[in-house]
C-alpha cells in the first residue's frame, strides 16, 4: 500500500489508535501524523487518542493529540493504527463515518477492519509496519524518533521473540538520524516514578504462583490504586517483571476497572500462546503478550484463565 497515494486529494485525514495507548500506539500515530503533515501540507490532519503518558511528550506532535474527541466529524480518510476498529474507543465513530477507512496493525488477532488493511503479525510493532510503508526519502529525525519509540516498546528493547534481523536493520536506519536513543530507552521504557515502583513492589510481594510454580498472578484492586493515588498507566511493566521470575512460563497481572471487572495482561514464553487464551475471553494480542477484560471475582478470573493455560502446558509437555 502506498500511504500517500491513498490520501491523494483528501482534505481531512484522521488518525487514532487503541484505548490506553502504549509506546507503539503513540509512536505510530504521531509518526504517521508527522509523515502526512510533511507530505500533504494542505490537508487538515488530526490525531485522536486517550491522553498518553507524559513519558512520550518529547515526540514531535505530542501537543497536537486530541484527547477530548468532541462532536462527530467526518474525514475523507481515517487510519486505525495498532488495533482493530473496536478498540478505538471514542474515535471509533470517526473511523466508521470516514469515506475511506485504513487499518494498519501487527496483532495476529486482527482480521482487518478497514476498506484497506495491512496487518503484519510477522512484525514486532505497528511502527515496523509503518516504516515499511513509508517513503524513506521523506523520513526525518522527528519521524524516525517516533517510529523508534514504538519499536522499542513493543519488542521490549529488542529482547522479545518478535525481534527479527530485519527489526534491527530498521532500528539501525532510524538511529542514523541522530536522536539520543539511549536516553529515550532509559526515560520511556525503564525509568519509573517512586509511586510506580511502590505499586510494583506491592504487586510483586503479593503475587501467587500456581500450576506447580509455572504460572504467577498478581492483582491490584481499586482500593489499593486509590490508596497509592495511581492510574492504570502507573501499572505498566508489572506483568513483565512477573514474567522475569525464574521458572515462570506465564505471568498474569490484573487490576480492577469496575465492580467485579478486571483488566487482564498476560506474558509468556514458548510454552503458552497467551493470544489464544485472551481471544477466548474476547481479547487479543500476540502469542507472548496479550490481554482481555474479564468479569467475576479475582479467583473466578484466575480459575478460568488457568484452565486454558494448563491445557497448553500439558499439550506442549506431550510433544
Amino acid at each position: 500500500m502506498n500511504i500517500l497515494a491513498e490520501c491523494k486529494g483528501a482534505k481531512r485525514i484522521g488518525i487514532s489508535g487503541h484505548v490506553r495507548p502504549d509506546g507503539d500506539c503513540v509512536g505510530s500515530c504521531l509518526a504517521l501524523y508527522l509523515y502526512l503533515t510533511k507530505s500533504l501540507p494542505d490537508a487538515d490532519i488530526k490525531v485522536f487518542l486517550e491522553k498518553p503518558a507524559d513519558i512520550f511528550s518529547e515526540i514531535a506532535g505530542f501537543d497536537r493529540i486530541n484527547s477530548t474527541f468532541g462532536e462527530q466529524e467526518t474525514f475523507d480518510v481515517f487510519f486505525a493504527l495498532d488495533c482493530s476498529g473496536d478498540r478505538l474507543g471514542e474515535a471509533e465513530a470517526y473511523f466508521l463515518a470516514a469515506t475511506k477507512k485504513i487499518n494498519i496493525d501487527h496483532h495476529i488477532s486482527n482480521s482487518g477492519c478497514g476498506d484497506l488493511n495491512v496487518v503484519r503479525p510477522d512484525l514486532g510493532a505497528a511502527c515496523e509496519v509503518l516504516y515499511d510503508l513509508m517513503d524513506k526519502e521523506i523520513l526525518d529525525k522527528d519521524i524516525a524518533m517516533a517510529l523508534y519509540i514504538g519499536m522499542i516498546h513493543d519488542t521490549g528493547v529488542f529482547q522479545y521473540s518478535n525481534t527479527t534481523p530485519d527489526t534491527l536493520k530498521r532500528a539501525a536506519h532510524l538511529i542514523s538520524f541522530g536522536f539520543d536513543f539511549p536516553r529515550l530507552i532509559e526515560e520511556t521504557f525503564y525509568q519509573k516514578t517512586y509511586l510506580q515502583t511502590q505499586i510494583m513492589g506491592r504487586a510483586l510481594m503479593e503475587s501467587i504462583r500456581f500450576l506447580n510454580g509455572r504460572c504467577i498472578v498478581s492483582v491490584i484492586d481499586r482500593k489499593t490504586m486509590d490508596f497509592y493515588n495511581v492510574t492504570p498507566k502507573d501499572l505498566d511493566g508489572i506483568v513483565n517483571q512477573l514474567r522475569n521470575i525464574k521458572g515462570v512460563n506465564c505471568a498474569i497481572f490484573m487490576y480492577e476497572t469496575g465492580v467485579l471487572e478486571y483488566k487482564v495482561s498476560m506474558r509468556s514464553d514458548s510454552c503458552v500462546d497467551v493470544a489464544q487464551v485472551a481471544a477466548y475471553f474476547g481479547g487479543g494480542g500476540h502469542m507472548r503478550a496479550a490481554g482481555c477484560t474479564m468479569k467475576g471475582t479475582f479467583h473466578d478470573c484466575v480459575n478460568n484463565l488457568s484452565l486454558h493455560i494448563e491445557k497448553q502446558l500439558l499439550e506442549n509437555a506431550l510433544r
